[in-house]
């Protein structure tokens, strides 16, 4: 059985409903995770608005960060799409 990945579960969230609560704390999170050096400061209670199944999303993006997942190609590919997904703008290629 296949654990399903928080990085591709977050984007499909997010892709779903760009504008939803969840998808704007998920999508903070993520791009807070990016900061590493100044502590990846992200205000834990923002958990509490998330539902139970968005809250194992976090924890594990969190789990990614722990594993030097953050900042990898496939990490980079995920977080530009999320960027257009909430933006609504889409990045036309060169």
């Amino acid at each position: 059985m296949d654990t399903p990945d928080p990085l591709d579960e977050t984007l499909a969230l997010i892709a779903s409903a760009p504008e939803s609560a969840s998808a704007l704390t998920l999508y903070a999170l993520a791009c807070t995770l990016e900061h590493q050096q100044a502590g990846c400061l992200f205000k834990l209670t923002k958990l509490f608005d998330l539902p139970a199944d968005h809250r194992s999303l976090a924890y594990g993006l969190m789990e990614l960060l722990a594993g030097g997942e953050v900042g990898t190609e496939r990490w980079i590919a995920a977080k530009v799409r999320m960027d257009d997904l909430i933006r609504g703008t889409p990045r036309r290629a060169s």
